[in-house]
Order: structure tokens, then sequence, then C-alpha cells
């Protein structure tokens, strides 16, 4: 098995607090506790995909770099850049909303993981009493006086491929109002989804921060899961039509992995800062202006 060269290892974002968009400073001590530990999440996630953005045309030539492919279902790498970029934007745009809240004053709250509701089975509508005098042939005699059915006008579809990144690009502006829109814990899915993060990408301990910050703001876990399981389908049906394919990303082990990404998710924030950062010291020593 042919190994990728020694990447950079992933930068540590720089010791400056980040103003919001009214201009004030946000600082460690304004900064609630529940948005400074998802910020510190979010942060993470964000120098992740800039790193992996910046090193990923580079080093698409080594055979080793299909580790990463698998995880976006495809070895095209203009489509994988799209959904970093895409990815880096969602996570922007998670990081400007949080600091808007934290700039006011206000906190995040966790929610309670969502059981599925046993689904009843639909009603059946009755069918209308038979009239022996009437006609088996033809309408029925007051069919004219019956009222006439509306129906709802159906939303304007959205045009094909409107998720695919290549296609549309959404701008901040847009993710923020998303963004706004949703459960935190969706857009954490979402960035996840287009920064390919899967549990072998991560150390133990962000792993388990970001399952925790996922389910417990309203997301689904087992959606990432489930995206992970088909785009390795996908990506093995692609490398059976592509000839001279390599397989051996499948019996990679860490260390492996580890030389391919450049350094785990999670590793950044320890080595800059230490494990065991108090999560407002942290969430303001990593939180950056937007470029």
């Amino acid at each position: 098995m042919q190994h990728a060269e020694a990447a950079a290892p992933c930068p540590a974002s720089p010791p400056d607090p980040q103003p919001d968009r009214s201009g004030q400073t946000v600082s460690a001590r304004t900064i609630p506790a529940g948005i400074a530990v998802l910020l510190r999440t979010v942060r993470i996630l964000l120098g992740y995909g800039r790193h992996l953005a910046a090193t990923a045309e580079p080093r698409s030539a080594s055979t080793d770099f299909n580790a990463i492919a698998s995880c976006f279902g495809t070895g095209r790498v203009y489509k994988i850049l799209a959904h970093l970029q895409r990815g880096i934007l969602r996570a922007m745009a998670l990081e400007r909303v949080l600091l808007a809240r934290a700039a006011r004053g206000r906190d995040i709250d966790f929610v309670a993981p969502r059981e599925r509701a046993a689904t009843a089975a639909p009603a059946t509508r009755a069918d209308p009493p038979i009239d022996p005098t009437a006609s088996a042939a033809g309408p029925r005699a007051d069919a004219d006086e019956q009222a006439p059915i509306t129906r709802k006008a159906r939303p304007p579809s959205r045009p094909a491929g409107w998720n695919d990144p290549e296609l549309f690009m959404p701008t901040l502006e847009e993710l923020v109002v998303q963004v706004r829109r949703r459960p935190l814990g969706r857009t954490l899915v979402e960035i996840c989804l287009d920064l390919a993060v899967v549990s072998g990408f991560c150390t133990g301990a962000f792993w388990n921060e970001l399952f925790d910050a996922i389910r417990l703001r309203g997301g689904s876990v087992a959606t990432l899961m489930q995206e992970k399981v088909r785009r390795q389908e996908a990506f093995c049906k692609e490398q059976d039509r592509t000839l001279g394919s390599n397989w051996d990303w499948q019996e990679m082990g860490r260390e492996a992995l580890r030389r391919v990404l450049g350094c785990f998710i999670g590793e950044m924030a320890d080595a800059a800062f230490g494990p065991g950062t108090e999560p407002n010291a942290l969430a303001a020593a990593v939180a950056t202006g937007p470029p």
C-alpha cells in the first residue's frame, strides 16, 4: 500500500475573540456556558474543514486518499471540494448565530431526544349509503348540488440538483437564515455530512462530544450513520467501474488514517490548549471572525 506524504498538522485557530455583527466583542466572560461548549465543537469542525479543503487536492493523487473519498461517496475532487466549501460556510453560519445569541446574553437549551410515536393506522373513509333507487349507470341525481371539491395548490418544486453544492452553492447569509430556523443539532449533522466527519476520523473524546451535541440539540445521529453507509456503497460502485482501482483503504488502521488526515479531529484543540480546558476560555480563544 502506498502511503500519502506527511500532511501538515492541523493548525490551531488564532487566540483572538470574535466581534459580532453589531461590533461588540464577545469575550470569555460574556459567552453563556451552553453556547461556549457548542461553539468549541463548531470551531473544531471548522478548523478541520479548512485544513482538509487546503490539502485535499494535492493529496488526492495518493491511493491512500480513498479512505477520505469513500466518506464523500465519490473520488471526484471537485465534488469533494464543493462539499467542503458548503460545510465550511455552514459552520461559519452556525458560529455567527451562536455568537449573536451570546452577545444578547441568551444561552441555548438542551433538547430531549425525541421518541418516535407509534403511528396510528389512518381511519378508513366510510362508503356512502347505497341508494337502491339510483341507476347503476350515470351520476347520482344530486351530484350537481354537492359542494365543489377545492384542492390546495402544491408549492413549487425545487429544481433538480438543488442540494448538489457543485450546482447550487448557498451564500453565508442564506445559511445564517437557515440555521436560525432549524434545530442546532440538524445543522451539526449537515456540517458533518458536508465535511464527511465520521467516528474513525475523530478522537474518542471529540466524537463523544459531537455525538451528545447532535443528540441533545435536536439532531439525528442515525441520519449521519445511514448516510455514511450509503456513501461507502456508492464509492464502491464507483471503484468497480474504475480500472486499476485500489481497495487498500478498507483495511487501513488508525495510524494510517491519521497519516492521511494529518491529525484526528479533536487533536487540534488538545494540542493548542491542552485537554480539560474550560469551555468558556477555549471558546473565546478559538472564536475568530468570518473572513
